[in-house]
């Protein structure tokens, strides 16, 4: 993780670089792969006293961790800023944590079970009408996603028979597979 810590209108002394750096050290526990952190602490021209200390944290996969904290101490500033950060990378990792993607290979043994049938139960088929699901043409599918407004792609049949999907492209133009 590289770390940056600037002064803008203050000068900061070997203790004050020290006590941050070895703060954000402590944000490594969370496993969130920070790639950098940029600390900017301003001196306040309006109140003579205070300082205004941001902490901007990378991480990968684009996200972007940005706290601001005002005092008239350094020491307290960096103390709440960090333990805000904290929260934050907390709430963040519980979140990727949290967000599991299943799969068959999740599924394990229960997905096996699926696939054991007694040939003794009946199963049961459902007739559906045809005409409410009429496969659609090339000029037709164009048509109803022009129409549509939050479809982003539909499935037709194309003339050889093979299931064709066509999908809005951000530029307004449309893309087939």
């Amino acid at each position: 993780m590289s770390r940056n810590i600037v002064g803008r209108r203050f000068d900061l002394s070997d203790s004050i670089r020290a006590h941050i750096s070895e703060s954000i050290d402590g944000l490594d526990k969370y496993n969130l792969n920070i790639i950098s952190t940029n600390t900017i602490i301003s001196g306040d021209n309006k109140s003579k006293e205070g300082v205004s200390l941001e902490i901007v944290i990378k991480l990968k996969d684009k996200n972007t961790i940005v706290i601001t904290q005002k005092d008239k101490d350094v020491y307290a500033a960096a103390d709440t800023a960090i333990s805000r950060a904290q929260k934050a990378l907390r709430r963040h990792a519980d979140k990727v944590k949290d967000h599991k993607i299943m799969s068959f290979k999740d599924l394990g043994v229960e997905a096996e079970a699926v696939l054991d049938l007694n040939s003794d139960e009946e199963v049961e088929l459902v007739p559906m009408d045809l005409e409410l699901h009429k496969p659609l043409d090339f000029d037709e599918a164009i048509d109803a996603l022009k129409a549509e407004k939050k479809r982003q792609f539909i499935v037709f049949n194309d003339h050889d028979g093979l299931m064709r999907v066509m999908y809005k492209r951000a530029d307004g133009k449309f893309g087939l597979y």
